[in-house]
């Protein structure tokens, strides 16, 4: 009966060592995914530069030859958004058929990895986005499974023109009102191609502008080749009371064109008015 008892008790304490104690293996750590990526930003304007941090990691047994960190967007072309700018970590980097980017590694032993930065600008003109990006490590022997990545959004490329419109009165025989007009780019973008059209009030009489007046009608053409985010530029046009001005006298100026797309509308139109008792007496 004793031997019987201490049999059962090896028995169990065999069963309870066994249900209890963990493989080696599943104790290991496991091992990094065959690449990986880190952004600096997911969003960007054209233009932006940023940096995309690739890791390749050799997981198999044999070395990988030739290694190369490659880079994606999903669907599409990657190079039709940014240039590689410059890279570290790698022995050179480049686009490859015109459709993605490498960075060269050379040999990778089993169990190490390389690390690769890309440092990329946006194009000034970039395809629509938002893409998402895809890393993949590959190799001359071997290559591993693409791994989908963070999404890059590119905001649409814009530049906000705005409009002010301002006006004095200068009084000899009869009252001379300028109104100046002044255009402000708030970008982000440079903007080019702008053209403000402004128009002076009936009951004024044509005295010149730095614009291109319209035939001879109350209207001006500003043209202005190119303005860069954060800059402002003053056009003037001036009109001539007579004797018989009196009343309300409002001035208009208006963006009509610009490139590239304005974002804001509310401020592509100003307006100034002048009061005028007589065409002597004009307060603006």
């Amino acid at each position: 009966m004793h031997a019987l008892k201490l049999f059962r008790a090896a028995l169990i304490t065999g069963i309870l060592g066994t249900s209890l104690a963990v493989p080696a293996t599943a104790m290991a750590e496991d091992p990094p995914p065959t690449s990986s990526v880190d952004v600096s930003s997911t969003t960007l304007n054209p233009g932006d530069t940023f940096t995309v941090t690739e890791t390749v990691y050799n997981k198999i047994a044999i070395p990988i030859e030739g290694g190369k960190a490659a880079l994606y967007a999903q669907g599409a072309n990657l190079t039709d958004w940014v240039d590689l700018v410059s890279c570290t970590g790698a022995t050179i980097c480049y686009p490859f058929n015109g459709q993605h980017f490498r960075g060269d590694v050379g040999d990778v032993p089993p169990g190490e990895s390389r690390t690769v930065v890309f440092t990329f600008r946006v194009k000034d003109d970039p395809a629509a986005g938002p893409f998402v990006l895809v890393d993949q490590f590959i190799g001359d022997n071997y290559s591993f499974d693409a791994y989908t990545g963070p999404t890059i959004t590119i905001t649409p490329r814009a530049a906000d023109v705005a409009v002010s419109l301002t006006a004095s009165a200068r009084s000899l025989l009869t009252t001379r009102i300028t109104y100046t007009i002044t255009v402000k780019n708030n970008g982000p973008g440079d903007a080019t191609g702008i053209r403000v059209v402004g128009t002076y009030p009936a009951g004024l009489v044509w005295a010149g502008s730095t614009c291109t007046r319209v035939g001879t009608t109350r209207s001006v053409n500003c043209d202005i080749a190119s303005l860069a985010a954060g800059a402002s530029t003053t056009r003037t046009l001036s009109a001539d009371t007579t004797l018989l001005t009196v009343g309300s006298l409002t001035a208009t100026a208006q963006r009509t064109a610009s490139s590239p797309d304005d974002p804001v509308a509310a401020n592509d139109k100003a307006s100034r008015t002048c009061n005028a008792l007589t065409g002597l007496i004009v307060h603006c």
